[in-house]
């Protein structure tokens, strides 16, 4: 009996392919100008194939020559660099009271940042169907500009699933909510993915590809929302865990007969050291940034009143940061957010936790440091989600 079976050579030479067109993209991202013969040196690729790679990009529009340079040793060569013109990635970041949108070209230039208000007690459904005007909006303004959007990226406050099911935000009052699948039925399939991830974890990416400490491998980013949690970067690898609900330090439990915190429990690092403990009470969201600048003024002014809180809300912030020293032993723990303006305050007593705290000496050599990104880094991180698909391989076909 004579059996058939397929051939499985054009399928392992085009993930070959794809995989050596990653690559050749990775290098030009990261040490442009570069040459053909830099790549070949650095990469191992045979010339040939460099150059075959390199045409293969500069057809996607991915890369382009920018003439001969002579400042070297040998023959004048021709030196690339992303192009990506006609490309965006989108980022967005839902939460309590806002809706952050950013779009980026391949070198992570931004190329538009909205922010507007959001009613977080809106149901799910509703929230869905204001989030997809938005990227209407983010899409049609990137057609104007000739650009084809990778792809779309959505960070939420709360637990999402490795499928892009939000199961549990309770600042946001969503449970089970598939906004992966309502989005694309809300922008009746765009033609481009949609992901959604939770806002730590975004907020993580950004940090290394864009951050003060790009390129760390071992990296934390705690949110400093209204709700508190952890994006965690270890080896170089965002780690979601197994159903993707890993991070959420700031659920905790500090103090057991500490304050009700939103999840119901009692005493959590989000309550004791999250806006709420800033400010001594949750605030509308229209009066968070005023408030913190409030804070802010009078801690410069010397305030007692103030200054004691803000030493509470660092000492709290302290232990959750010295778990995760113990725990992780990262190169850096990043506060955003709102913790940003705060820090000069917060550090100290942050620092005097981990000391107290941290096994190891000198807190195991962990920084905490205040974050560059501002409020966009979550949607920033969404972005560079979509930009991560397109090193990984995920290249756009030939416009």
């Amino acid at each position: 009996m004579i059996t058939s079976s397929t051939n499985p050579r054009p399928a392992d030479f085009a993930d070959v392919r794809a995989t050596n067109l990653a690559v050749v993209l990775r290098f030009v991202r990261e040490h442009a100008p570069c040459s053909r013969a830099d790549i070949a040196a650095s990469t191992g690729l045979n010339k040939a194939t460099v150059s075959s790679l390199v045409a293969d990009l500069i057809d996607r529009r991915l890369v382009r020559e920018i003439g001969l340079t002579e400042n070297r040793v040998g023959r004048p060569a021709t030196m690339l660099v992303l192009d990506g013109s006609p490309y965006a990635a989108i980022g967005m970041e839902i939460n309590v009271g806002y809706i952050t949108a950013v779009a980026v070209d391949l070198a992570g230039e931004r190329l538009l940042s909205w922010r507007r208000s959001f009613d977080s007690a809106e149901p799910a459904g509703q929230g869905v169907a204001t989030v997809a005007a938005v990227v209407r909006r983010v899409v049609n303004r990137m057609a104007k500009q000739e650009r084809q959007v990778l792809g779309l990226s959505v960070a939420v406050p709360g637990l999402v699933d490795t499928a892009g099911s939000v199961r549990f935000a309770p600042n946001l009052g969503w449970r089970d909510a598939d906004l992966s699948g309502d989005l694309a039925k809300a922008l009746r399939d765009p033609g481009f993915t949609i992901q959604v991830d939770n806002d730590a974890n975004l907020a993580a990416l950004a940090e290394q590809r864009f951050g003060a400490h790009s390129g760390a491998s071992d990296l934390i980013y705690l949110t400093g929302e209204i709700g508190v949690g952890a994006g965690i970067i270890l080896d170089g690898r965002l780690r979601r865990g197994r159903l993707g609900f890993s991070g959420e330090i700031g659920h905790v439990q500090l103090d057991p007969d500490g304050p009700e915190c939103h999840c119901g429990r009692r005493g959590c690092l989000e309550v004791m050291a999250g806006l709420g403990a800033v400010l001594g009470r949750d605030p509308s969201p229209a009066e968070i940034q005023v408030e913190i600048e409030e804070s802010v003024r009078l801690a410069r002014a010397g305030d007692p009143a103030t200054l004691a809180t803000l030493e509470s809300v660092g000492r709290s912030l302290g232990q959750g940061v010295s778990i995760l020293a113990n725990l992780l032993n990262p190169e850096v723990v990043i506060l955003g957010g709102y913790y940003v303006p705060l820090t000069p305050w917060l550090l100290p007593a942050v620092q005097d936790e981990m000391a107290d705290r941290v096994i190891a000496a000198e807190a195991g050599g962990c920084q905490v440091v205040a974050s560059t990104l501002g409020h966009d880094a979550a949607a920033l991180g969404g972005a560079a989600r979509v930009l991560d698909s397109i090193d990984s391989g995920r290249l756009p076909r030939v416009p």
